[in-house]
């Protein structure tokens, strides 16, 4: 999951370099803290939050057939 949403927000913003992704694992539970350039944070997030949904919707698929459960922070 970590890989899938690394390759996603540096596909999204303009400065790839920048995207950091941090991964906390907690039994069955996994937390994703996304960090990316200030400039960049509107591009992940996207109008209304559209894009943020889509990505948690894309993790919460892979989770799901991991058997696990996830959060994505987006700091």
């Amino acid at each position: 999951m970590r890989v899938l949403l690394e390759h996603v927000a540096q596909a999204l913003v303009d400065d790839p370099s920048a995207v950091v992704v941090t991964e906390e694992l907690d039994g069955d539970f996994t937390k994703l803290h996304l960090q990316v350039a200030e400039p960049d944070v509107g591009k992940v997030i996207g109008r209304g939050g559209r894009i943020a949904k889509a990505i948690r919707a894309l993790l919460k698929v892979m989770a799901t057939r991991d058997g696990t459960k996830v959060n994505l922070e987006i700091d």
